[in-house]
């Protein structure tokens, strides 16, 4: 006896795309076939719709505790929820106290479970000051470690310098925890910043030009040293260049445990959006060209970058608005819309794996991200072809400002389930908060 029995739908699975039914008994998938014949006490009709395994958003900051009026836990996880996501891993900043040791770990934990509609991970950070704390950090049940090479904008969240990092990877490695790092030079950026405040430019494309390519490149290198050195697994955020992605397929090649993300941001704007949306289209690191956004595209769809996350960043509209672009605080809305964006060129198979199977392998997720029998009933429910606009109204984040409102994509999610139970559908977010620690297997 099964409790539903979803029927007709294509399934979609890193093996590819199949007309069949899934069988959920409790919170599990227990079969998934062509035909299901057994008894179920629900039955739904999917026919019309592709079902994905569920988003895992590996990279989002929804700054609770101590900063939800940028964005709380349970608008951000509204707004997961309604992308067809299952899981999200919040970041260690930009909340107030960031996650640096097991008191501030317990803190968001416990304001996750109450407001929280999807289930969450957390990451830890890694910072000189907190090097002595990632052991309590992993026994909490951190995902891995986030450290900046750059200035993280944030006074309460120190960047690593090459020793502070070395140790902190010699730490994790032991430890069989990843580090994440966002990958841009300090010294260079610090001195092009000034370069450009010096000569009185304040537009965005002095910003643009104070954060090059070299910047991301010279920063991925070092790290990949260092996780050879170390034997620590690499995980490099918001590759924003082809030449970033190829640095790292180059480590792997070479045998290292290096893996990269990008995010929809880099695969859909450009840096002449950034002159057109202004604040709203401001990032680290920033928008490249059009032929950078297209280099990405290919690498990405021949499976050289292992993950798509949204890096949703979000803030007040006034942070979004300044004279000098610089004060412009930095971060895209987006963690709604990572799902319709990334399946827009296609490639169903390979967009599931780097959205949900890819996430829970690298990160050790047990029963999550796949369609299968024995892991989650973690799904979403996607209407393909035509199109659909974004819109203001439809937001679930804090403040509904996003610079992706106005645009239009091919797929839509209908409904999200977590765990067998439905938490949106048909553009409205349902039921209670029911969201759920969920620790690697380590």
């Amino acid at each position: 006896m099964f409790d539903v029995v979803i029927r007709g739908g294509q399934v979609v699975t890193g093996q590819g795309v199949q007309r069949a039914d899934i069988g959920i008994a409790g919170e599990r998938i227990e079969a998934l076939a062509p035909e299901i014949s057994g008894p179920a006490r629900a039955t739904i009709n999917a026919a019309g719709l592709h079902v994905f395994p569920g988003v895992i958003d590996a990279h989002v900051h929804f700054n609770e505790p101590g900063r939800t009026a940028w964005e709380g836990i349970e608008t951000g996880s509204k707004s997961v929820a309604a992308g067809g996501g299952t899981l999200f891993f919040d970041m260690p900043l930009n909340a107030h106290p960031p996650t640096l040791d097991a008191e501030s770990f317990h803190l968001k934990r416990a304001a996750a479970e109450k407001v929280s509609f999807t289930d969450f991970a957390l990451w830890g950070g890694l910072t000189p000051s907190n090097l002595d704390r990632l052991e309590e950090l992993s026994r909490c049940g951190v995902i891995g470690f986030k450290a900046f090479m750059c200035n993280s904008g944030i006074d309460d969240f120190s960047s690593v310098d090459e020793p502070s990092l070395r140790q902190g990877m010699k730490r994790a490695a032991a430890l069989k925890l990843p580090v994440a790092v966002h990958a841009e030079s300090e010294s260079m950026t610090a001195r092009l910043t000034r370069d450009a405040i010096a000569r009185h430019g304040a537009g965005p494309r002095d910003f643009l030009g104070s954060r090059p390519i070299a910047a991301e490149l010279e920063a991925i290198d070092r790290a990949i040293d260092l996780a050879g050195e170390t034997g620590c697994q690499l995980h490099v955020v918001h590759v924003s260049c082809a030449a970033g992605v190829r640095l790292i397929s180059k480590a792997r090649e070479r045998g290292l445990n290096v893996t990269c993300e990008t995010c929809p941001h880099y695969l859909t704007l450009t840096a002449e959006d950034v002159e057109h949306l202004g604040g709203l289209a401001k990032c680290a690191p920033p928008l490249r060209s059009d032929r950078e956004g297209e280099g990405l595209w290919a690498e990405l769809l021949a499976g050289r970058i292992q993950t798509v996350g949204s890096d949703h960043s979000p803030c007040p509209p006034e942070m979004k608005q300044a004279s000098d672009f610089f004060k412009v605080w930095g971060g895209i809305s987006g963690a709604q819309h990572l799902l319709p964006l990334t399946l827009s060129r296609g490639n169903l198979p390979l967009m599931s794996q780097v959205l949900s199977t890819n996430v829970a392998r690298l990160f050790r997720m047990p029963r999550k991200g796949q369609i299968a029998p024995g892991f989650d009933a973690d799904l979403a429910f996607v209407k393909l072809g035509g199109e659909f606009e974004i819109k203001a109204g439809d937001l679930y984040y804090r403040h509904p400002h996003s610079p992706y409102v106005g645009r239009r994509v091919q797929a839509r999610v209908e409904q999200t389930w977590l765990r067998g139970q439905t938490v949106f559908n048909q553009g409205a977010i349902v039921g209670k908060p029911s969201g759920r620690l969920v620790r690697p297997v380590v």
